[in-house]
């Protein structure tokens, strides 16, 4: 898995590409956690994401709570059938921001 980040105008772009599994999965909740610290908006573009297992959805979790904790947001778009059956399965399409 590849992270690329954009710092915008009101909000940092994480942009992830590839597996988010249990052996990526740290990389992309380190990732979170660092843009929250220079920012209170968050967008994760997952155009490129292919598999998003248990552990990255723990990841997205955490990033959720931080949100929160801070009065941010965390979004998530360009996220494909796959990956949003999983959420819909898991009940997290109405925990996260999906656009």
């Amino acid at each position: 898995m590849n992270i690329v980040t954009s710092d915008c105008k009101d909000h940092i772009r994480l942009i992830v590409d590839g597996k988010v599994d249990t052996n990526t999965s740290p990389q992309l909740q380190q990732a979170i956690l660092n843009a929250f610290q220079r920012k209170d908006h968050v967008v994760v573009d997952f155009l490129n994401v292919t598999i998003l297992s248990s552990a990255g959805l723990r990841a997205l979790l955490i990033g959720q709570k931080t949100a929160e904790s801070k009065g941010g947001s965390m979004k998530l778009t360009n996220v494909n059938e796959t990956v949003l059956s999983v959420f819909e399965m898991t009940g997290f399409h109405k925990i996260l921001t999906v656009e």
